[in-house]
């Protein structure tokens, strides 16, 4: 397991978990094995319904680095006031075509429409954001299939950053189907052997909880919820909130606070952020594989 002594680390002496590094280090390990195969076409669709502005920069984001991690691109863009028929058509069309490896439904869709019913049509097999409820099940039962692209950015920066999970004690605050829920799976999971906490909101002495805890990611929405009074001295502290406050968009963790205090931490903007897009492409090269486009 790698030392926190080599890495760097903040002002108050936690190792800084470094999301754009492992991310772009990512890209360029899929980059690499794609041209070993003879650059195969990897191709991973988007289908973003209406303008709002962070969607649009997240899916472009998202498709800048597929392009440097050599996969094929293709983008549906639909209008805000495009019906359910016109989102269900372009998802069907996109899940019934084999030169398609990975889909993304840009969420959240426009008031009015039907996420879920969206989500039902992608297969499996190419659900790379592993949104759906088939994918899900899959990770509960521990089948092949494909882990929601945060939850496993948390999971791949703890292994790069040589935090021990094995025996561990592992706090997760927030219980979305998004990140919350899969993050105490995969916590839980032989080969990473931690004993998981689901936290809240609502969750008596949070706080005293989180105390307790070897690991703990932040993933509750609610701005510098957790403070130093939250960590235990060396505790890996991971941020995965997003907030928009009138001092700019904050995470769940009080950064300056708690780097005193934690052993290794994520910065935001920086950490966990870039590695939901880094997993994505991940998760993209194994649906092609999964669907027999690319060698297994």
């Amino acid at each position: 397991m790698t030392s926190y002594d080599d890495f760097v680390r903040t002002d108050g002496g936690a190792v800084l978990m470094d999301g754009n590094r492992l991310r772009d280090e990512i890209v360029a390990g899929i980059r690499e094995e794609i041209d070993s195969l003879g650059n195969p076409g990897v191709c991973l669709a988007t289908v973003l319904v209406g303008g709002d502005r962070p969607s649009q920069i997240y899916v472009r984001n998202k498709h800048r680095k597929a392009g440097e991690a050599g996969m094929i691109s293709r983008h549906v863009e639909l209008p805000e006031d495009a019906t359910q028929d016109d989102v269900e058509h372009a998802v069907r069309s996109l899940a019934d075509d084999p030169e398609v490896h990975g889909i993304l439904v840009q969420l959240p869709l426009p008031a009015g429409l039907d996420a879920e019913a969206v989500l039902d049509l992608v297969p499996p097999e190419k659900d790379v954001d592993g949104l759906t409820e088939r994918s899900m099940g899959r990770l509960v039962r521990g089948r092949i299939g494909h882990v929601p692209c945060t939850p496993l950015g948390v999971m791949r920066l703890l292994e790069r950053y040589g935090v021990e999970t094995s025996g561990k004690n592992a706090v997760v605050i927030g219980r979305s189907t998004l990140v919350g829920l899969p993050q105490v799976l995969l916590f839980g999971r032989k080969g990473c052997d931690a004993t998981p906490t689901l936290a809240h909101s609502r969750t008596a002495d949070l706080a005293g909880v989180c105390r307790q805890a070897d690991i703990v990611v932040a993933a509750a929405g609610m701005a510098r919820l957790v403070t130093a009074d939250f960590v235990k001295p060396g505790a890996a502290v991971l941020d995965v909130g997003i907030s928009r406050t009138e001092a700019g968009i904050v995470g769940d963790v009080d950064f300056d606070s708690v780097q005193e205090i934690a052993g290794a931490i994520t910065p935001m903007p920086g950490g966990t952020g870039p590695m939901t897009i880094g997993c994505l492409m991940e998760n993209t090269l194994a649906a092609a594989r999964m669907l027999g486009a690319v060698p297994g």
